[in-house]
């Protein structure tokens, strides 16, 4: 589909990149449902979805392809998505790595493509990246969206091996519907940046901002909270009648 990402392009870096201070609060979350359907389930403990984008639903038949904008590109980031697509796989999505196709990111591309790019500081803020799913889908069903790796990961900019490897994961999951879930745990009245849930082991949701998941040799990998992220994308659809 080539609806524009323009319309949204002006709140990506306040909105999509939600620092700690700007992120909702996780609670059961209930979205505009159509007619005839179950429950849609948006929020939940450790995890949201991106309903205020219009998408908070994934296929549950349909393969999702991630696609790069040149082979260099390929070779740089697909080794980074190899433990999270055995996860996403495994939690009943069809997502795998593609080939190399051009990137317009002034629009959304082929239906069901993640497309990938890598910009200078594409939210204008140091260190940086964004993902964004392609906005307000027919049924918040989420067909694609689009990827831009901060360049200057690789030109010398400090950052950890955990840090860069959960980031790069961090961003497909926002192409895919996954939102942050920073929360005001303490109950002053803001939400912080690293202000979300953790596992007994003091293991955040990878799509804490402005960075969480593992710190270890787990790196790259999903922490439970947001495989029932992505679980609740897949029961939204169904929830529908989208199988």
């Amino acid at each position: 589909m080539s609806r524009p990402l323009g319309v949204i392009a002006a709140t990506i870096a306040s909105a999509v990149f939600i620092t700690g201070s700007q992120a909702a609060a996780t609670g059961t979350a209930t979205a505009a449902q159509p007619a005839t359907t179950g429950t849609i389930t948006t929020s939940g403990h450790g995890w949201k979805l991106t309903d205020w984008l219009g998408v908070y639903a994934a296929s549950p038949s349909k393969t999702y392809t991630i696609t790069f904008d040149t082979a260099a590109m390929k070779a740089r980031y697909a080794p980074y998505y190899t433990e999270a697509l055995k996860q996403l796989n495994g939690a009943g999505l069809h997502i795998k790595v593609g080939g190399v196709e051009p990137v317009d990111i002034s629009k959304c591309g082929p239906a069901y493509h993640i497309q990938v790019t890598e910009r200078y500081r594409p939210v204008g803020t140091p260190g940086w990246s964004k993902g964004v799913p392609c906005p307000w889908q027919p049924d918040g069903l989420g067909r694609g969206g689009l990827v831009i790796y901060n360049s200057e990961y690789w030109t010398g900019w400090p950052i950890s091996k955990a840090h860069l490897t959960n980031t790069i994961v961090h961003e497909i999951l926002h192409a895919m519907g996954l939102d942050h879930p920073n929360t005001d745990l303490d109950g002053d009245g803001s939400v912080e940046p690293y202000e979300c849930v953790q596992t007994s082991y003091g293991n955040k949701p990878i799509m804490c901002s402005p960075n969480g998941g593992y710190q270890t040799s787990n790196m790259g990998k999903l922490v439970g909270f947001d495989i029932n992220g992505i679980k609740a994308l897949l029961a939204n659809a169904r929830a529908q009648g989208i199988s």
